[in-house]
């Protein structure tokens, strides 16, 4: 049986709030949620000048690229859990995020990290028993490809 339009709403917007209130390092990065897509999990974030990683440039700290790649592939893991999962509560599912951790990581920065706000982009890629895998993309807001990055994740 698969979980109610109200079910499915309540574990989108618990898994906002999660993200965006109760992890502080996201806070800190201001992530804001803008899709929880099972096809594609979509994170923004505004460039600040506590941001930037080298300051004669005004570049993005490559550290701020890779933490939010992983973050956008930890909630689209999440997304997953729960289309895997159909018959589960929203609750049942948000319990299940004490399990996910990531055990891979990796980031190809291909551009200056120079823009206005810049978007996350992932999807899993596999998501099996006790591992799920996902590709990340960064762009800026002009849509250029600022960094990749493909992930493993500890599901259980």
């Amino acid at each position: 049986m698969r979980r109610s339009q109200d079910e499915q709403q309540a574990f989108e917007q618990s898994l906002t709030e999660i993200f965006e209130r109760h992890i502080c390092f996201n806070q800190v990065l201001g992530l804001t949620v803008i899709a929880l897509k099972p096809e594609q999990t979509e994170i923004r974030f505004a460039m600040r000048p506590d941001l930037i990683g080298h300051f004669a440039y005004g570049r993005l700290h490559g550290g701020v690229i890779s933490a939010t790649l992983d973050a956008t592939a930890g909630c689209a893991v999440m997304v997953g859990l729960a289309e895997k999962h159909p018959d589960e509560s929203a609750q049942q599912v948000i319990a299940r995020f004490a399990k996910v951790g990531t055990i891979d990581l990796r980031v190809d920065y291909l551009r200056q990290g120079l823009g206005q706000y810049f978007t996350a982009s992932a999807k899993l890629t596999r998501i099996g028993g006790r591992i799920a895998s996902a590709q990340m993309a960064l762009h800026n807001d002009e849509a250029l490809l600022i960094a990749t990055g493909a992930a493993s994740y500890i599901i259980s």
